[in-house]
């Protein structure tokens, strides 16, 4: 058994070519071989969010504090709330991320499929993100 205390990995800074705006990553566990799955804590300042990407294997997002908006390619943006959880199956181009005015803080747990966890594409533009929920 291995226990990870609180406080004992440092944050990290999202970085700029994976993220727009301001981005804070708590790695929570990455398990070890032969398992696959990893997650981290994820926080949006207001108006960030993730660029377009895929998981092989998919996503599971558990939002823990604030509103957020995501989005699969082609579907409509969706706003997501504290104690939603969201399935983004393998594949799928999407994104996910703060409102322009509201925080938004998530869990998102992943399986690597060849040591990959995600793939990562181009960014979100202002005008794609600032369509907003109402727009789909």
């Amino acid at each position: 058994m291995q226990i990870k205390r609180v406080g004992s990995q440092p944050s990290q800074k999202g970085p700029p070519e994976y993220f727009t705006g301001q981005v804070r990553l708590d790695i929570l566990h990455s398990a070890p071989a032969p398992a696959r799955v990893a997650c981290a804590s994820v926080t949006f300042e207001p108006g960030a969010r993730t660029a377009w990407h895929t998981h092989p294997l998919g996503q599971t997002l558990v939002v823990t504090a604030g509103c957020g908006w995501t989005q699969c390619e082609g579907g409509p943006i969706e706003e997501i709330r504290a104690g939603d959880v969201i399935w983004c199956p393998p594949g799928h181009r999407h994104w996910h991320g703060a409102t322009p005015t509201t925080g938004m803080t998530h869990i998102a747990i992943q399986e690597a499929l060849d040591d990959v966890f995600v793939s990562w594409m181009e960014h979100v533009t202002d005008a794609q993100y600032l369509a907003g929920p109402s727009a789909a």
